[in-house]
């Protein structure tokens, strides 16, 4: 595997969801891959659960880990192409990049959406630099348009804790007081849409309609209520508008409305459902306290299982070299 972006690049699913439980069960049987082995992280944006449990994984592989934050301690970096740069910015990523190329076995990149030009962030401009020029593997810490380390974690969660052979998963839309990229709700129904035994329902409102290349065959419900009724699994996120109805409300807050915030009532919807978000989380604006806090929130498990993901990832990638 020579990058990880979608869930196609995984291979087939079902293989690394055994991979990922093989791996849950000895975390360093794995360790003798990376050993002499460099990964570097290369951060444009703040992190929590990323940085954690990515480097963690590389631990647990025997890796050596270069933890790179762009915005503290390294030049400003310019990204486009053409520019006269005369301004704040000393380095082009044209050179930093095979530069960083140079020191390490793996990258990892970590990019968001800038939310003001749709085809900037949907090429993803910043990760496929990376994958062209820096001449190592490649993958996805989160970029402009997906997570996919996220979603296969919660994939892995998913499959621990339903109660049925075929759960039904709802993706709902929840306010929030900034505009956030919508990487985690894609990679969430694309990867909920490749596996085989799941029935995924999106809700939202009106205009929030993910790009179709990642709604997939996902029922798209906008009635909240009745997008609910028998779910096993509520995952809740907020994403700014996607501007697939109106380009022009790309990346902007066009709704606000606190009726969608997850609470007591709307969990009482679902058949007994189960919790989720990426984290981290405005509490009582995407959720409420006694939600989170119920024995029915997984965000903690899910959390947990980052560490799995990214590390049947990284073996996957150790493999190839």
């Amino acid at each position: 595997m020579k990058s990880f972006i979608n869930v196609q690049d995984i291979g087939p699913l079902d293989k690394a969801m055994a991979e990922a439980f093989e791996i849950k069960n000895d975390r360093y049987k794995y360790q003798h891959l990376g050993k002499n082995k460099t990964l570097m992280m290369i951060f444009f944006n703040n992190s929590l659960r990323t940085r954690l449990s990515t480097q963690k994984a590389a631990m647990n592989l025997g890796m050596n880990v270069i933890v790179l934050d762009v915005n503290a301690g390294a030049w400003k970096l310019e990204t486009e192409r053409g520019v006269i740069m005369d301004g704040d910015k000393s380095e082009h990523l044209l050179e930093a990049i095979p530069v960083m190329g140079c020191y390490c076995d793996l990258i990892g990149v970590r990019s968001f959406a800038g939310l003001t030009d749709r085809e900037y962030d949907y090429a993803e401009t910043v990760l496929q630099q990376f994958i062209k020029y820096s001449g190592r593997p490649v993958f996805a810490m989160e970029t402009a348009t997906v997570h996919p380390l996220q979603a296969f974690a919660d994939l892995i969660t998913i499959e621990k804790h339903k109660t049925v052979e075929r759960p039904k998963v709802v993706l709902t839309w929840a306010p929030h007081c900034r505009a956030l990229p919508q990487a985690v709700p894609n990679s969430f129904a694309q990867w909920m849409n490749a596996a085989p035994d799941v029935d995924l329902v999106i809700t939202h409102p009106e205009g929030y309609e993910l790009d179709p290349q990642f709604v997939g065959n996902a029922v798209v419900e906008y009635d909240q209520k009745k997008a609910f009724e028998g779910a096993d699994f509520i995952y809740a996120k907020n994403w700014s508008n996607p501007g697939v109805t109106n380009p022009a409300d790309y990346g902007k807050i066009t709704s606000k409305d606190m009726s969608w915030t997850v609470d007591t009532e709307h969990m009482s919807w679902t058949n007994n459902g189960k919790f989720m978000h990426c984290l981290p989380v405005r509490r009582n604006l995407i959720v409420t306290d006694d939600v989170i806090e119920s024995p029915n929130s997984l965000v903690i498990p899910e959390a947990a299982n980052r560490e799995i993901s990214c590390s049947v990832v990284i073996k996957r990638m150790l493999e190839a070299l």
